[in-house]
């Protein structure tokens, strides 16, 4: 089984440094319009573009984990039963994804000061250092691409459909995160048959940067688990 990373919204492959590096063989996944070609407006089209690419590299067991908007396109292939998706892990996601009226208001005013907004709101800790490398994050994707993903966020809710995922599932999420809090998890973990959540103390939405050992070690557990029989405890 393959480890497969997928970033969210304003975000490329390059946010999952440190998951790469603790997951050998692991590959992170840039949407279209991400450091990929093309584009896309929703929520069902990055799941179609995730399949075409883990057809074209070949992964038959891929354990897809989604940071943010990630999660939710790791939600529609579960919830789609994508033949080549062995289980999902939401990283500071949810089933519901709506973004303030305010936020997409000020991406089409502002696209540099919306953007300096945003990344003080992906930390418990927002230092100079998180929030100038999580702008240019969102300044490479542009303001056209992170419009369509924040839009695609608010567009998307698989609330209903959670008790039809078959799949393994895990839901790790900051204890400080402001933009899908721990309620978020613990909801999924409530609604996904053996679905679990597990919350990283002192953590933001970003938790995959901001704590990076402690995610890792959550996401560690869960993967064993996947790889073993899939019906043990959930770590």
């Amino acid at each position: 089984m393959t480890v497969v990373f997928v970033h969210g919204a304003g975000c490329t492959g390059a946010v999952f440094a440190a998951q790469l590096a603790a997951f050998p063989g692991s590959l992170a996944i840039d949407l279209p319009g991400h450091d990929a070609p093309g584009s896309a407006d929703s929520i069902e089209q990055f799941a179609d573009a995730v399949e075409r690419e883990l057809q074209a590299r070949r992964v038959t067991g891929a354990i897809v984990c989604g940071s943010s908007m990630g999660g939710a396109v790791a939600l529609e292939l579960a919830i789609r039963r994508a033949p080549n998706v062995r289980a999902i892990a939401l990283l500071g996601s949810g089933a519901r994804l709506r973004v303030a009226p305010q936020i997409l208001e000020a991406l089409e005013r502002d696209f540099p000061a919306a953007c300096r907004t945003l990344a003080g709101l992906f930390f418990a800790e927002p230092t100079a250092e998180r929030v100038a490398g999580a702008v240019a994050l969102m300044e490479r994707v542009g303001a056209e691409q992170m419009l369509r993903d924040m839009r695609a966020c608010d567009a998307f809710d698989a609330t209903a459909d959670l008790p039809a995922i078959v799949l393994p599932a895990a839901a790790i999420t900051g204890e400080r995160d402001v933009m899908t809090p721990p309620k978020y998890a613990e909801f999924l973990a409530n609604r996904v048959p053996g679905a679990f959540a597990r919350i990283i103390p002192a953590a933001g939405h970003l938790a995959i940067v901001e704590r990076p050992e402690e995610t890792n070690e959550a996401l560690r557990a869960f993967v064993t688990m996947v790889r073993g029989d899939g019906l043990a405890s959930p770590p």
